[in-house]
């Protein structure tokens, strides 16, 4: 069960991520519009709309495979700092006797 949280809180964040950003996709469109009016096309719009897209979208997702693994490390961190600690109690309890 917690490796179905874990795949869902990354899903989540995916998605957040990639909607949460939206910077180059208004810079594409902020340079697209002179460029468009000057070219009288739309291509311009089409490439540099599509361009900014991409790149909020793959930014947002990388920083969302950072965020999950630096979690992971804790996780591995705080497993092995319990597991040091109980092997330490045993071995004083031990050497008690």
């Amino acid at each position: 069960m917690g490796s179905q949280e874990n795949v869902k809180h990354l899903e989540e964040c995916t998605v957040s991520n990639a909607l949460g950003t939206w910077v180059f996709s208004v810079l594409g469109a902020l340079v697209a519009i002179p460029v468009g009016i000057k070219r009288k096309s739309l291509g311009p719009l089409v490439f540099f709309g599509t361009t900014g897209t991409m790149l909020d979208i793959i930014i947002g997702v990388s920083q969302c495979e950072r965020e999950h693994a630096e979690h992971q490390m804790k996780l591995l961190q705080d497993s092995q700092n319990a597991t040091t600690t109980t092997n330490t109690e045993t071995e004083d309890s031990s050497s008690m006797t």
